[in-house]
């Protein structure tokens, strides 16, 4: 009998198999803009079908690794403290089994639960920030727990040195001050730079985070706080490819679709390529 089960395309492997899991985090309750992140899960798996496992750009196809699909967490929406626990927890069980923690947000908030988890388990972690924003607020109308925020939040762990920014095009002055003062490796408005970062990085290991609305929002307007004067769709899937190739990837994720803000469904099929190219270049690495 067939499991009622609707996952990823391609992402059939049993648990104990796997060496990538796939999960979501419904979760956009900061969301400064418009909300619905909280439905992008549901929305790439189902519409995942209408792509192939076949990367005609890498020549491989997805099933040649093990991918298990556990769905999206349950989570307690009402409390960002409670969420990122339960992400935190899901993320370090994965890595506690040897396997990498995919997430699909969400919005950018996710990110931190599972930094936490790597952090505590990789503590020389390197972090790869692709964005339109620079997330970098010390609060967003005085709430810490912010989308915002989040990369900050991150900093506080990681310390100096160890979080590389890509595209990054919006934010207060203040940030891009302090990110240019040298508290991260800051590259705004493109992804040039990435293959010398990468090759700076070396062996340590690195958590890669894609907040989508680093592309043009003329190429994905599903999102929730869309930013003209992104990058486009082959800049970005290409880079994605060589992060999850050359690194030491020990975990990623994927955030800010917000289906219901493109109900072309087109944003959808982009977050959907990019996460299978994310997919193909990690098992195949």
């Amino acid at each position: 009998m067939w499991k009622n089960v609707v996952n990823f395309i391609g992402c059939d492997a049993e648990y104990e198999e796997a060496g990538i899991v796939l999960y979501g985090a419904p979760f956009d309750s900061t969301t400064s803009f418009r909300p619905g992140t909280r439905f992008a899960g549901q929305a790439v798996r189902s519409d995942s079908y209408g792509l192939e496992i076949y990367s005609p750009y890498q020549n491989r196809e997805l099933t040649e690794g093990e991918v298990y699909d556990c769905g999206d967490l349950e989570l307690a929406i009402g409390d960002s403290k409670a969420v990122l626990a339960q992400i935190e927890e899901t993320a370090g069980k994965i890595l506690d089994d040897g396997k990498l923690p995919f997430m699909i947000g969400g919005e950018h908030l996710v990110t931190l639960g599972a930094v936490r988890a790597a952090a505590e388990r990789y503590p020389d972690l390197h972090i790869i920030h692709f964005d339109a924003h620079t997330d970098l607020r010390t609060d967003y109308l005085g709430v810490e727990l912010s989308h915002a925020c989040v990369i900050r939040r991150c900093w506080e762990i990681l310390g100096d040195g160890r979080i590389h920014q890509f595209g990054i095009r919006s934010g207060e002055k203040y940030e891009f001050d302090w990110a240019k003062s040298g508290h991260t490796d800051f590259h705004p408005f493109v992804l040039e730079g990435l293959s010398d970062t990468i090759r700076e990085i070396g062996g340590a290991p690195v958590y890669f985070t894609v907040d989508l609305d680093v592309l043009d929002p003329s190429v994905f307007p599903g999102t929730g706080t869309p930013e003209p004067g992104g990058v486009d769709f082959l800049t970005l899937m290409r880079a994605v490819t060589e992060v999850c190739e050359r690194v030491d990837l020990i975990g990623c994720d994927v955030n800010e679709l917000c289906p219901p803000c493109d109900p072309t469904g087109a944003s959808t099929a982009v977050a959907c390529k990019i996460i299978r190219e994310m997919l193909i270049a990690a098992v195949n690495r």
